[in-house]
């Protein structure tokens, strides 16, 4: 049983944090009090302070950790260890945050805050997200995350962040096929660059990076001496996306071959075409 904290000894504590977060230079780094002659709760209450006044989580983190230590099976140790995992985040220890993030949801899987513990974890990997010329491994592993909150949790406050966050990582993962696509097509590797192009539009057709995809098979395509497979992504581009600029430069491109924007031939493309424009899975 967590035991009653006197009004008198609780702002004794917090007047002490405030002294001590005036040391070493105004941020506290480094100045960790003794607490093991402190409650539950009087240790949690120094660690919310160190988290609002401390640019530094680590301290906060000292303090929750010292609970687990100290009062393993109180209440407070449960409130302790989804907060670990909050100041890591915020302290950019993401490895570390998913570490106690995934400790709350193996002891008390049931609890209401397991669906923040989720989310928490889910968000240490969305935040290493890097730019698209980066290994893409930790996307990966964010949109599985992701995934999981939106699936376990839809009824939660952070099924709707999750949902937004994992479009963001799906289109996050097309940019990167469209980055490798540009690079082979500026260097003449042509069918290089077809492939991951192709990619794009089956696998992530939704994204935002559809119509540049279409739009750069035109160019792939027409440059390989394919019309069929050039005229067949430029008609699937005019059907969905005809007023981007995109459609614009890939009808100038068939145009100036003699070409239409009209599906051509028996291709990959042309199966796109029937199921996405005319509805025919067969």
């Amino acid at each position: 049983m967590v035991r009653t904290v006197s009004s008198k000894t609780l702002v004794a504590v917090i007047l002490c944090a405030a002294v001590l977060a005036g040391c070493g230079g105004g941020d506290g780094a480094g100045q960790k009090l003794p607490v093991d002659n402190f409650t539950a709760e009087e240790i949690y209450k120094r660690g919310e302070y160190e988290l609002e006044n401390n640019s530094k989580p680590d301290a906060a983190v000292y303090y929750f950790s010292e609970i687990e230590r100290l009062y393993p099976y109180s209440e407070w140790a449960k409130r302790a260890l989804i907060m670990q995992a909050y100041g890591y985040h915020k302290a950019r220890k993401y490895e570390d945050a998913r570490g106690a993030a995934q400790r709350f949801i193996d002891t008390y899987p049931g609890d209401d805050d397991a669906a923040y513990a989720k989310y928490l974890l889910a968000l240490s990997y969305y935040d290493q997200i890097d730019d698209v010329g980066r290994d893409q491994g930790l996307t990966f592993q964010a949109l599985q995350s992701l995934r999981e909150v939106i699936e376990e949790y839809p009824d939660s406050e952070y099924a709707r962040s999750s949902i937004l966050k994992f479009d963001l990582s799906f289109d996050h993962l097309a940019g990167k096929e469209m980055e490798i696509g540009r690079y082979y097509l500026k260097r003449g590797h042509n069918a290089a660059a077809v492939n991951r192009f192709r990619v794009v539009v089956e696998e992530f057709q939704t994204t935002t990076h559809t119509p540049e995809a279409l739009m750069r098979l035109v160019e792939a395509y027409l440059a390989l001496g394919l019309t069929d497979e050039a005229q067949t992504a430029g008609a699937i581009l005019g059907h969905n996306y005809q007023s981007s600029p995109f459609y614009k430069d890939a009808f100038a491109q068939l145009r100036g071959r003699g070409l239409t924007a009209t599906p051509q031939g028996d291709n990959w493309l042309t199966r796109v075409y029937r199921q996405v424009i005319q509805g025919k899975w067969l």
